[in-house]
């Protein structure tokens, strides 16, 4: 069985996705893209780190979790240059046993962004 998490007020995604999927004793969080709530990209790569991971916090609140209960995270991010800057903010959220993760370089990303975020986390 699995269900979709959607936050309550958040606008509705512009694709066929949803937010997260909860199945088997996991959620599985959506890339999040760094779109501040007014639907405006983050500047520079620092912000839009800290944007894509309370999007993130926003979904797994709404999971009714948080999170210290991510296991995995993947991040894409377009230019490798600027990795020491991306890890230093996503350090701050996960200063403690950070989850497992993969970081990996791409050509591009929707929206122009620098860099998007996805996670698995346990219910």
């Amino acid at each position: 069985m699995r269900e979709a998490v959607s936050v309550p007020g958040a606008p509705k995604p512009v694709a066929p996705l949803s937010p997260a999927i909860k199945a088997g004793g996991f959620v599985f969080v959506s890339g999040q893209l760094p779109l501040e709530p007014a639907g405006q990209l983050a500047e520079g790569m620092s912000a839009q780190t800290r944007q894509c991971l309370e999007n993130m916090k926003q979904i797994l609140l709404a999971a009714g979790i948080g999170l210290d209960n991510v296991v995995k995270c993947t991040v894409f991010i377009t230019n490798m240059d600027e990795f020491a800057t991306m890890n230093s903010a996503y350090a701050e959220y996960f200063p403690e046993t950070p989850p497992a993760r993969s970081t990996v370089e791409v050509s591009r990303l929707a929206r122009g962004a620098l860099v998007e975020i996805e996670a698995i986390a346990l219910q």
